[in-house]
């Protein structure tokens, strides 16, 4: 395959590029103050929507959406590099509308949807008139097996009434949102274990469904973000409101989580990116024991580990992407894999030495390296801990050699 960036995208990396420059980093201290300063903290930090207008304008919105008319028209590959500079800033990808989960929820309904369902949801996202969740973990079992999901969705006549109870819910705090999509069961006595589950749109307003808590991550809230503990108690929605039909809900799910994967790990790489900037930078303002940290051994050591694993890591995504381009998701699940694997360990250890060089100032919030840290270990236990992802990938590599059936071993 080619790495090289085609004409569009470079275009586009160099309007993102100074955009970014113009009005994301000098803004940076801007959002901080702004939500410092605020009384509630669950409600949309004004310079972020004052930046999306100017993104719309500048052309760059709904980059994402691969395979539709709908967005820029990219393939995963050529918005892999856009969502690593939309990466470098923690809330940079919302300014552009293409933030998780409304990025994976908009795709869902693009893929899977009907031309109802479009209109009443997928428009308003694309618009970025509102907001949206995907409800799918569950604190009651162990949803690394998403066929131990045990929310019900039953059908009742000419709708299906809910009962169960999510979290890391993310997206549920924003008062914005507007629409979740949730998976359950429809089927729980089906043999077929992946044919059990179902998607559904339910409307944030609904009766019977309640945020009983927003969750902290490492001391971080995400407001007005969020992950949220979601109960469902009798939450009755329309029979249309189910998404491609009952028992497809493992179908929609592979369809929506390997783009995502995609973008959250190239926006781990441009944080890793950063990270290792601000190493560089620390390395040559400190001064301890009478020389630069830059002049120390075991720093440019880390230095060239980060260099090396950044670089790694970036190849292994793109060419998950060209993966998912050409021969689809499902035949792709092993670059998938690797990736989910790589980058958030890659993100890890490069923002782990980078609060190493910084010293105590590296755990405050002083430098945004706590943050990063807390996106790079979570990313390592969202859509699919690495346990599983590890499983998949040796079960793979182990069926290369098993003789054939009906063959003697």
């Amino acid at each position: 395959m080619d790495f090289a960036y085609s004409e569009k995208v470079e275009a586009l990396r160099a309007r993102l590029l100074a955009f970014m420059d113009e009005h994301i980093y000098p803004n940076e201290p801007v959002y901080h103050a702004q939500q410092a300063a605020m009384t509630d903290r669950w409600q949309p930090v004004p310079i972020v929507e004052e930046l999306k207008a100017k993104a719309r304008a500048a052309g760059l919105w709904n980059l994402f959406l691969p395979h539709s008319d709908r967005g820029a028209g990219l393939t995963n590959l050529e918005y892999a590099p856009l969502a690593e500079i939309m990466g470098r800033v923690h809330w940079a990808s919302e300014v552009f509308n293409c933030s998780a989960p409304d990025t994976g929820n908009m795709e869902t309904i693009e893929r899977y949807g009907t031309e109802e369902q479009k209109r009443q949801w997928l428009e308003p996202l694309l618009a970025g008139e509102i907001r949206s969740c995907f409800a799918m973990t569950e604190p009651d079992v162990a949803s690394s097996d998403a066929t131990n999901i045990q929310t019900r969705i039953m059908r009742d006549g000419d709708h299906y009434v809910i009962n169960g109870r999510k979290w890391f819910s993310s997206g549920a705090g924003d008062p914005r949102c507007k629409i979740f999509i949730v998976m359950g069961k429809t089927d729980p006595d089906n043999p077929d274990r992946y044919r059990q589950q179902s998607m559904i749109l339910v409307p944030r307003d609904t009766p019977g469904l309640t945020i009983k808590r927003m969750l902290p991550i490492f001391g971080f809230d995400d407001a007005p973000h969020g992950h949220a503990e979601v109960i469902f108690e009798n939450v009755r929605v329309p029979a249309s409101n189910i998404l491609l039909g009952e028992g497809r809900g493992f179908e929609i799910a592979q369809g929506r989580l390997g783009p995502g994967r995609i973008h959250h790990c190239m926006r781990a790489i441009g944080m890793a990116e950063r990270a290792l900037e601000k190493m560089c930078r620390r390395a040559l303002e400190r001064k301890p024991f009478g020389k630069p940290l830059a002049d120390q051994g075991v720093m440019r050591e880390r230095i060239a580990q980060s260099r090396i694993m950044i670089d790694q890591a970036r190849l292994l995504v793109l060419h998950a992407a060209w993966r998912m381009d050409t021969v689809g998701n499902k035949v792709a699940r092993r670059e998938i894999a690797e990736i989910k694997v790589a980058v958030p360990a890659m993100a890890c250890q490069v923002v782990d030495w980078a609060i190493q060089a910084h010293g105590g100032g590296g755990v405050t919030d002083d430098f945004g390296l706590a943050q990063m840290y807390k996106y790079a270990r979570t990313l390592r236990i969202v859509d699919g801990p690495d346990e599983v992802h590890r499983d998949q990938l040796a079960r793979l590599e182990i069926n290369k050699y098993r003789p054939p059936r009906n063959t003697p071993a």
